[in-house]
């Protein structure tokens, strides 16, 4: 089929994984899955403009999502230095090599080392799958210029009214979703990316009591856990955390026992007030 899962990934040459705002583990759990699974075949990159929280380091490669999207053009800025002060700018080719040349008007001096700042902008992806969320402005880096890119979906309710391909259907978790995909797509499912699936199912299933949950769900668990996938992960347990760190959290002062006085555990001696 032309616009199947499968079929669009095999066409893409470069593409874009977007979470949206704010993301929930079950859904970085899912981006990510979705990310080594395709990396091994096309260029990829996986991008969330919300920075990762202690609680995702669970999951495997998520180091490797970044918060910044930008790749198609080199721009070169002089920070601190008025544009004013330059004279003209030109280039030429040596050696097959590309020169660029600032030349500072009479008076002034050149940008300094420390003050060329190298960044990218634009996005060259020709296709962009966003995981998760609920409306197109949970994810602002579609505001960028993605001109021609197709626009996938992935989550378990349509994103409302974007014209982006969905592939959104009823699951227990977006991780469930993305581990049905991935074995449709025939890509790599290796131990890392079974152990994340696993642990987003997890999550987002409300450990397997979501309404949502069918034999479908542990039908994928299992195949999953035959992949090398683990469950849990290195959980961070409650007491390792300071007193106030959890929001919500009533502190209450344990309560202290008080001693009986010093004289009351040494040995009673009775003596008589009178002779009969």
């Amino acid at each position: 089929m032309e616009n199947s899962f499968g079929s669009i990934i095999n066409s893409a040459n470069s593409i874009l994984i977007l979470l949206p705002l704010k993301p929930y583990f079950d859904q970085v759990a899912a981006a990510l899955s979705l990310y080594l699974a395709i990396k091994g075949k096309k260029e990829a990159t996986i991008v969330c403009t919300t920075p990762m929280i202690v609680e995702f380091n669970r999951l495997v490669g998520v180091n490797k999502i970044s918060t910044e999207v930008g790749n198609k053009n080199l721009v070169i800025r002089f920070a601190g230095y008025k544009a004013s002060e330059i004279e003209k700018v030109s280039y030429d080719v040596e050696n097959g090599e590309f020169r660029l040349t600032v030349v500072p008007k009479a008076g002034f001096v050149s940008p300094k080392k420390e003050q060329v700042d190298l960044g990218y902008s634009g996005i060259s992806a020709d296709t962009v799958i966003l995981v998760g969320g609920a409306m197109e402005s949970h994810f602002p880096t579609l505001s960028q210029e993605i001109a021609g890119a197709k626009i996938l979906h992935i989550g378990t309710r349509a994103l409302s009214g974007s014209a982006a391909l969905s592939f959104a259907r009823p699951a227990s978790s977006t991780s469930e979703l993305v581990a049905q995909l991935i074995a449709e797509a025939g890509l790599t499912l290796d131990a890392d990316i079974a152990t994340n699936l696993l642990m987003g199912i997890e999550e987002g299933s409300r450990e397997f009591k979501g309404q949502d949950v069918t034999a479908d769900t542990f039908q994928t668990i299992a195949t999953l856990l035959r992949a090398g996938g683990k469950r849990g992960g290195a959980r961070p347990e409650k007491t390792t955390f300071p007193v106030g760190a959890i929001p919500g959290e009533v502190f209450q002062e344990p309560e202290k026992k008080e001693e009986p006085p010093k004289d009351w555990l040494e040995p009673k001696i009775y003596k008589g007030t009178s002779v009969s």
